[in-house]
C-alpha cells in the first residue's frame, strides 16, 4: 500500500435524502396501485417487511433492487429516485 493510504476503508453513507425521495416514491406508486406492502413485496418476490423499511428509510437498497421495484411498479428506476 502506498504511503500516506489509509488502512480502512473510507464508510460510505447513503444520502437521507435520496431515501427520503425512494421512500416516498414507492409509498406513492404502491398506493396509486392499490397495492399493500404484502402484495407488492410478493410481485417483486421480496419479504413484506423489507418493503416496509424501504417505505422508512431504513434501507439502502441495490440497484436490482430498484430495478423489480420499479417494474412491479410499472415506472422507471429514475421515476423512484426523482423528487417530486
Amino acid at each position: 500500500m502506498p504511503s500516506g493510504c489509509q488502512s480502512q476503508k473510507a464508510v460510505r453513507k447513503p444520502s437521507s435524502n435520496l431515501r427520503k425521495v425512494l421512500a416516498g416514491n414507492v409509498r406513492a406508486y404502491r398506493k396509486k396501485h392499490g397495492l399493500s406492502q404484502e402484495a407488492l413485496a410478493d410481485a417483486c418476490e421480496l419479504h413484506r417487511t423489507y418493503i416496509g423499511s424501504i417505505e422508512r428509510c431504513e434501507r439502502n437498497v441495490t440497484l436490482s433492487t430498484l430495478e423489480v421495484l420499479a417494474k412491479s411498479l410499472s415506472t422507471t428506476v429514475p421515476e423512484l429516485l426523482t423528487g417530486r
